[in-house]
């Protein structure tokens, strides 16, 4: 496995990547309101990253059309932001946004609400998606299993009654959007937990657990991207691009 180190410089021009992801996510956000084209959100987040000298990440990626991926309620991942594609009160969302400079990834996702979301049950799914990310996020330093965040992630998801996706996962990031390893949000086989890879001190991962509320198993639309849950049950998904620590992690997609 060629899991890839980062040096203090490479560390430094990651950093300026990634805080130009998060404050695009962070501009996105101000803009998530009743009646919005996923769109409209999409030329927002590009005219930001372009501002800052940088490029949007996932456009043009494996032909990847759009700056953001805008993914509603039963949708997971890698939704097409269209102009017909409408926020409505009630609704959540999850942005992932990814972006290049200096030779360098950065990638950062959240989940929003439209307006009032009245269901209970749906703001825990944010929530517990939120919380499982940050307690995987404390096993990212030196010398711990890759599959003590797993195991995090899994622990609290399904605590709370939620299931992982299986088929999407995290991932090593830097100077290409997608590195070795990939971080699975479950463990497969108990096993794993005592075989994995032994992370070490500058590397650099995008953890990003996946919670439905219903089934984990997904399938995708027939524009070839959009993945969705397959009983249709709504879905969350937060992501830090974050970097291995000796003592505790650097969260790079933090604001």
């Amino acid at each position: 496995m060629a899991v890839t180190v980062k040096s203090v410089n490479e560390l430094r021009l990651m950093r300026e990547s990634c805080k130009i992801a998060a404050e695009t996510l962070k501009v996105v956000e101000k803009n998530i309101v009743e009646g919005i084209a996923a769109k409209e959100l999409d030329k927002i987040a590009d005219a930001y990253i372009r501002s800052k000298n940088a490029v949007p990440a996932f456009k043009g990626y494996n032909g990847y059309p759009s700056t953001l991926c805008v993914s509603i309620n039963e949708e997971i991942v890698h939704g097409i932001p269209r102009e017909d594609k409408i926020l409505k009160a009630g609704d959540i969302v999850s942005i992932d946004v990814g972006v290049y400079k200096n030779g360098f990834y950065g990638d950062t996702a959240a989940t929003y609400t439209v307006g009032k979301v009245e269901d209970a049950r749906v703001l825990l799914l944010i929530e517990t998606t939120r919380k499982a990310l940050y307690e995987g996020l404390k096993y990212m330093v030196a010398g711990k299993n890759v599959y003590d965040i797993s195991f995090a992630i899994q622990t609290i998801a399904e605590s709370a009654g939620f299931s992982v996706v299986r088929e999407y996962t995290g991932h090593g990031i830097g100077r290409k959007l997608h590195e070795e390893p990939y971080v699975l949000n479950y463990v497969p086989d108990k096993m794993l937990r005592k075989n994995g890879y032994i992370l070490r001190k500058g590397n650099v991962f995008a953890i990003e657990p996946m919670l439905n509320m219903g089934r984990y198993e997904t399938e995708v639309l027939s524009d070839k991207w959009t993945v969705v849950t397959r009983d249709r049950k709504w879905s969350a998904h937060f992501e830090h691009t974050v970097a291995v620590g000796d003592k505790k992690p650097e969260i790079l997609t933090e604001v």
